[in-house]
């Protein structure tokens, strides 16, 4: 078991949605608190909505020359006890309309930058006896998804990342390892998703709006931190389904996931028309 009072969390994209909502529930709970993302004034506003101790560490996620000093100043504090890798970008364009260099940003952000984190922790994580990674990939990262096809290689990557990482390291180092795959959760994440060009999208979808409340996953993923869960799916209805049988039965899976990009692809492009 991974107790929450008393230890140090830090979550990355703790402004908004998931990460803002880890955070307030962990400080609710005992846990000191580092956030960090890109806005200061935002990461301002989460910090007075807790109740207990916390830290403000701005930074870009891809900025890896000023991370190894935010990381040695970040543990001269304290040791981190548990690490949510949460920042990140998504994506709504299709392959055939996408500049490359929207893979590489979006990879970028969503896989190097975690593993980057991640990895210069590992050793201090080791040293202090142990401690809980753990990472918000998505029903993506287990389900090709039509418009996101850099999002889903990045999550997928995440995935495979973290659970050869457990393999090394939970019963070598009591690291525990977590990853996270959440369907739709009503965040912005389709608003501030990449298009073919790169811009921010800038609207919503209707299945994300009434998506579960960000809330309710944070409590789900600290509860999982708490059991020493290796994998939560935090997903309801056709995404839940979908993420089981794409192993259960994955010829049925490729049918219909072959359908529903062909439809979500018509879709798009008569919107263009």
């Amino acid at each position: 078991m991974t107790d929450i009072a008393g230890k140090t969390m830090w979550v990355t994209g703790a402004s908004s949605g998931i990460g803002r909502a880890i955070a307030e529930k962990a400080s609710a709970l005992g846990a000191r608190v580092i956030l960090s993302g890109r806005r200061q004034e935002a990461l301002e506003a989460v910090q007075s909505s807790l109740s207990g101790e916390s830290l403000i560490v701005p930074f870009e996620a891809t900025d890896y020359e000023q991370l190894s000093s935010l990381v040695d100043s970040v543990w001269a504090s304290g040791p981190v006890d548990i690490l949510i890798n949460n920042a990140g970008i998504s994506q709504r364009s299709l392959a055939e309309d996408t500049k490359p260099e929207v893979y590489r940003d979006l990879i970028d952000v969503d896989l190097i930058a975690p593993i980057w984190l991640t990895q210069l922790q590992l050793s201090r994580m080791i040293a202090a006896g142990g401690a809980h990674i753990v990472a918000i990939s998505s029903i993506a990262g287990r389900v090709g998804a039509p418009m996101r096809t850099a999002y889903c290689a990045a999550k997928h990557g995440l995935i495979g990342y973290m659970d050869a990482l457990r393999t090394e390291t939970e019963l070598r180092h009591n690291i525990r390892v977590t990853n996270v795959l959440p369907g739709s959760v009503a965040t912005d994440v389709s608003r501030n998703a990449l298009t073919a060009d790169g811009s921010r999208r800038g609207r919503s979808d209707e299945v994300i709006d009434s998506g579960d409340d960000p809330k309710d996953c944070a409590a789900a993923i600290l509860k999982a931190i708490k059991e020493n869960v290796p994998e939560l799916i935090f997903a309801k209805g056709n995404e839940r389904d979908l993420a089981a049988l794409r192993h259960a039965d994955p010829s049925t899976f490729f049918e219909i996931i072959a359908e529903y990009g062909k439809q979500t692809a018509e879709a798009l492009k008569a919107e263009e028309i």
